[in-house]
């Protein structure tokens, strides 16, 4: 991320023999390497603070011992001087194992023949590190943490930014748009945010965020503060990047549906399974006795379908199989259960009948339709007329029995009984 900054404008140091003017300064100025992470060069007074005699002693200084962290602040630093030519920033560094906190200004350059990527570090002020220990730690916490922390003014400029943060965003300028706003994917959602905190509305909403990844989802959280110096009201963001969280959330609920899709219908016909079926029928039969009013159920078998799988093939079967699923559901009606249940049987509920001769008319149809000519295509892809017929049996509650299963046993008896007496027929 830190190496995407463009450096090709910034000044070019070809040895430390050009710094020597700032022997004369009355501030301690250094110079570090980034891409050897270690010092290039230091004045006298830089010398002094380190307690070193000479310039070789600060470039063979050991900083092995640099945190993770650290490293990563040091990079930030370069790309925030990169980007604004200048930053100013509190300092936290250790000569003889002992914290001093200083006030730094740094500008990036690029050092040798290499070009390795530097800065000059500008220290003209040293803070008393044991005056409020806590708010200096936790200063390091803010600096350190890989949540993207930054602070704005009420009109969204932004005053402060921690590593995480300038690893994820890039400095973008646009006249009348602020930074704050200029990093949502939707500029309204940014300029909505910058209203409730002007407002002083706190809070955390999800975001798609423009980054140096490209869109992401975020939790953006913001909370109203006042500024330690000046008193003037600000606003801090923290910022999580959600978006592993949010898609694997969005592929578990589609998991959960293609599941309940397997679970709930028949991946061939698209009809109900057996189990949803058999609950649709459950619950009608509860209403059923419940409200005292005629229920039916069909069993249906197709007659001669073994035969078409035989001579044309499974993938002709199937084929014929979705087509007898289609003339059934726009048989019946639309509260009816059309629901197969496996091989070239099907099952249907019929609640709220107003009379048995209702169910016998949609019967006589299911068998009309169903032993019209047929066209599939066998596995050299020719197309065939085919003809089948169905066998179907008809159970009522109350009159046949009063359970789910003796219900569809005796349809099923029924149905056998049609199939034995001639096929291409029902029987009550």
């Amino acid at each position: 991320m830190y190496q995407d900054v463009i450096v090709d404008h910034l000044p070019i140091i070809t040895s430390p023999q050009e710094l020597g003017g700032f022997n004369f300064s009355p501030d301690i100025i250094w110079v570090f390497d980034l891409d050897r992470h270690g010092f290039w060069w230091g004045n006298d007074h830089a010398l002094n603070f380190w307690g070193l005699s000479d310039v070789q002693q600060l470039i063979d200084k050991d900083l092995s011992a640099d945190t993770e962290g650290a490293r990563k602040r040091t990079e930030q630093t370069f790309v925030k001087a990169a980007q604004e030519g200048l930053t100013n920033d509190p300092w936290t560094t250790y000569p003889n194992g002992e914290p001093k906190v200083m006030l730094m200004r740094h500008v990036a350059v690029l050092l040798g023949p290499e070009k390795h990527r530097g800065i000059i570090a500008f220290i003209s002020e040293q803070m008393d590190a044991t005056s409020q220990p806590e708010n200096l730690l936790f200063a390091e916490a803010m600096r350190y943490t890989t949540v993207a922390v930054s602070c704005y003014d009420m009109q969204g400029k932004r005053l402060f930014e921690n590593p995480a943060f300038t690893q994820w965003y890039s400095t973008i300028k646009q006249d009348n748009i602020s930074d704050f706003e200029l990093r949502f994917a939707n500029l309204n959602e940014g300029k909505e945010r910058l209203i409730d905190s002007q407002q002083h509305k706190a809070g955390c909403q999800e975001h798609i965020m423009l980054t140096k990844l490209g869109e992401r989802r975020h939790n953006v959280d913001i909370r109203i503060s006042r500024h330690p110096l000046s008193g003037d009201y600000v606003f801090l963001v923290t910022e999580y990047d959600i978006t592993e969280l949010h898609d694997t959330i969005i592929e578990l609920k589609h998991t959960k549906n293609e599941l309940k899709k397997i679970a709930h219908f028949d991946p061939l016909t698209k009809l109900p399974s057996v189990w949803l079926t058999k609950e649709r029928l459950a619950s009608a039969l509860k209403q059923a006795k419940r409200n005292e009013s005629l229920l039916a159920v069909m069993f249906i078998d197709l007659d001669g379908f073994k035969q078409v799988n035989d001579s044309y093939g499974h993938s002709s079967g199937d084929e014929l199989l979705k087509q007898v699923a289609i003339r059934l559901k726009n048989t019946f009606r639309e509260s009816d259960t059309v629901g197969r249940l496996g091989g070239d049987e099907f099952l249907i509920c019929l609640p709220n009948l107003a009379n048995k001769q209702d169910a016998v008319r949609l019967a006589e149809k299911a068998i009309n339709e169903i032993a019209k000519d047929y066209q599939i295509k066998d596995t050299d892809g020719q197309s065939n007329k085919v003809n089948i017929s169905a066998s179907l049996g008809i159970a009522y509650y109350p009159d046949s029995s009063d359970t789910l299963e003796a219900l569809i046993r005796s349809a099923d008896e029924k149905m056998y009984h049609a199939k034995r007496t001639g096929k291409n027929r029902f029987e009550v």
